[in-house]
Formats: structure tokens, sequence, C-alpha cells
């Protein structure tokens, strides 16, 4: 697919029609580039768009209306080709609407508009979600943007902090084998708002930080240094890098929307952190990244 490219004086973001996908977030002056590449052999994403779900359905079904659908990990949205709807210098925005092929898997016609928008030294994604139905439409969208860490050769990820807008302890919600949420949950002490990158931080997959507890997730350099921070308004938010791979990357991910609990009766109307649009209804959201 297509690639395109904005700019300002201070970045450059490339973007992939395929998913509307984020591939590099550069400094225009330093050449520090901020997304991981997507090298296969750790992960082949560098920031999908989840949509219209975040995370599992229970058994990767959920019931509505009487039907079942089947929808693998994080939704469709990421593997679709979308279309260009405009561009300017700093500004970009694709589309995505559905189709006998997602009709199939996801009960309701939508449009779907990402945007990219610089802003300094930001870039905001910016997130729409069009009810094109004569009822309501459930659905979930999230980030999973992944950033380079170390940002440097010869460095360690362990080396590396996570920093919130907060002090407080961060309960995180454990997934099972299943991908489903558990009942276990893990708290994350943090030291002066800061969390230590260990080799066992996401040893059970995602950590998955519920009710508003943060809105802001930043990297630190060893020395201290704070070099990205995501910004959001979401409810909830994900942090993940590969069980067991040493992966040079982790991805901070706002998320409206999550998986299915283990217990759950799969109706889709009732899932937790479901997002509802009555007909013609518009839902807009935006995150920042900020280096």
């Amino acid at each position: 697919m297509e690639r395109f490219q904005i700019r300002n004086e201070s970045l450059t973001l490339e973007i992939d029609a395929h998913g509307a996908e984020m591939k590099s977030l550069i400094d225009n002056c330093s050449g520090q580039e901020y997304l991981w590449c997507g090298d296969a052999a750790y992960w082949g994403r560098t920031s999908p768009v989840l949509f219209p779900l975040v995370g599992n359905y229970r058994e990767k079904q959920s019931c509505f209306d009487g039907k079942w659908y089947s929808l693998s990990q994080h939704g469709f949205a990421r593997d679709m080709d979308f279309e260009l709807v405009s561009e300017k210098g700093d500004e970009i925005w694709f589309a995505l609407e559905d189709s006998p092929e997602t009709l199939e898997k996801y009960p309701f016609g939508f449009r779907l508009e990402l945007g990219y928008r610089l802003q300094g030294r930001a870039v905001e994604v910016l997130w729409k979600v069009t009810n094109k139905n004569d009822r309501e439409m459930y659905f979930s969208i999230g980030g999973h943007p992944a950033f380079n860490c170390p940002l440097r050769e010869g460095e360690k990820q362990t080396d590396y902090r996570i920093g919130f807008d907060t002090c407080e302890p961060l309960t995180a919600s454990v997934l099972d084998e299943n991908g489903t949420v558990s009942e276990r949950t893990k708290v994350l002490e943090l030291t002066d708002g800061m969390l230590q990158i260990t080799d066992s931080l996401f040893d059970e997959d995602a950590l998955i930080v519920e009710h508003d507890q943060a809105h802001k997730v930043a990297l630190y350099t060893p020395e201290g240094e704070k070099y990205l921070e995501v910004k959001f308004e979401a409810p909830l938010f994900g942090i993940w890098s590969p069980a067991g791979k040493h992966a040079p990357f982790v991805c901070i991910e706002p998320w409206y929307g999550r998986s299915d609990r283990a217990d759950f009766g799969q109706k889709l109307e009732e899932r937790e952190w479901g997002n509802v649009l009555k007909a013609g209804e518009i839902f807009t959201a935006v995150y920042q990244i900020c280096v």
C-alpha cells in the first residue's frame, strides 16, 4: 500500500494506508526515530488501530440480536486498506467503511476516520466513528503505538523507566491464557511516579490499567530524561512488550474498551467498557504523542 508523509519544522510522520498505521516518527534535527520499526522477529506491527474490538471476545465470539459473530483479537481495521480523505502539510485523514466482509464479523454499518496532526513536537492521533445504522451501535477502539526503548545501541531496556502523572500505586488487571481478563490483579508500586522496567514486567502479557488511574504515560532514559510522553483522556490503557523476547520497544496504548472477563455472558451490548452510539451519532477522541 501507499505511504504518506506529513511534516512540520520539528517532526516527520509516515503513515501507511494499510491500516492507516503510523510507520515512522522522526525528529527532523537529530534524526532520532521514535516508532518501532515493525521487525517481525519481535512484532510485525508498529501502531495499529484497534477497532471494533480491543483485546478479545470471550471464546473469540460475541452475540448480538440472537446471532453469533466471530472476531479475532483487536478487530479487523488494522488489517484493512483505508481510503485517503484529505492531506495537507501537517495533517492527514483516512477512512474505512463497512463492507460485506466486515458485516460477517460485526453487525453494524460504520465509518471509521483516522487523522494525524502535527503540533510542534507532538502528534495528535484523532479518531472519529460514525454510526450509519438506524439502531444503536456498540464498539471499542484503541491505540497500540510501539516506541523504541532503548533508544540507543548498547543500552538495556531494563535501565529505562516508565513515568505516570500519579505517585499512587497502580492496580493492573491480569489476562489469562485465553486472552480474557482474570479475577487476578497486580499492584504496580511507583517510586516518585516511576516504574522500573524489569525482565519480568510483561511476563503475564499487557498491563491493563482501568478506571482513570493515569492519563499521562512517559518513557525515561537511564539518565532520567523524559524522551516521549503519551497523553490521553481514555479511561483505561495498556502497556505491553512481548513476554520473554527482550524486544526493544514498549507500547503505550490508550483504550476505550478491553478484553471480556473470563466469565462474561458474551452479549455484545453488555461488554464492560464498551461504547454505544445512537443512530447517526458520532464518537470522537484524541490522544497525543509528545517528544
